[in-house]
């Protein structure tokens, strides 16, 4: 029996797939989560052979829970069944251990078809696929780095000229807010964009939301 494990945030998603899979033969799903810790609890409470993880869950990254159940049975597969389109994300969900990675629109019958081929120890992706999403999980740590020296080396009043980026501000308008110059502001918007390695606005703010720098509403 395989001992199954079906995390998704959305119950009228996860309740319906859960009943339909937990009618196959050999299948049997053993615990459902709506969430990261919810997960957690359950692969500490009892082991499973396969979990079928989403990637956007309300409290963390699916990705997380990916090396948890890899590190809780290392026996274990993980099924990753997404919306997400983001091959940085689904490279860095395989990096951590993921075997395979399905879209959330395929039909349920692949979902079992992909469940019963990890049960048996096979993976989903071809050695070529493989190789390709770790090579880009990679050059997407890589990047991450340089993010992070980046943004460390940013000050409180270029990271206020990001915030009024956000805020669809010009720079009279942030000048005004922070109570400078208008020319203060551009001296800091250059100072920004020379350090970000970005030409215009719309790139630093591209980056100031990538890397969850502002407050977007």
């Amino acid at each position: 029996m395989i001992r199954l494990l079906l995390v998704d945030d959305h119950v009228s998603f996860r309740q319906p797939l859960a009943f339909v899979i937990g009618r196959q033969d050999g299948i049997s799903v053993v615990a459902q989560a709506g969430s990261l810790a919810e997960a957690r609890r359950a692969i500490a409470e009892r082991p499973v052979d396969v979990a079928v993880v989403d990637l956007g869950l309300p409290d963390g990254d699916g990705v997380e829970l990916v090396r948890d159940v890899r590190g809780s049975n290392p026996e274990g597969a993980v099924l990753v069944l997404t919306s997400v389109t983001d091959r940085g994300h689904l490279a860095r969900a395989v990096e951590a251990g993921a075997s395979g990675v399905l879209h959330k629109s395929c039909a349920i019958q692949a979902i079992v078809d992909a469940v019963r081929r990890l049960s048996a120890g096979e993976s989903l992706l071809s050695p070529t696929e493989a190789v390709e999403l770790l090579g880009l999980a990679g050059r997407q740590r890589e990047e991450d780095e340089r993010a992070r020296v980046t943004i460390g080396r940013l000050t409180r009043r270029e990271r206020d000229m990001l915030q009024g980026l956000a805020d669809g501000m010009d720079n009279e308008a942030i000048a005004a807010r922070l109570s400078i110059s208008v020319e203060t502001v551009r001296t800091h918007m250059v100072n920004l964009l020379h350090k970000l390695g970005v030409e215009t606005r719309l790139q630093a703010l591209i980056f100031a939301v990538r890397h969850r720098l502002v407050d977007v509403e």
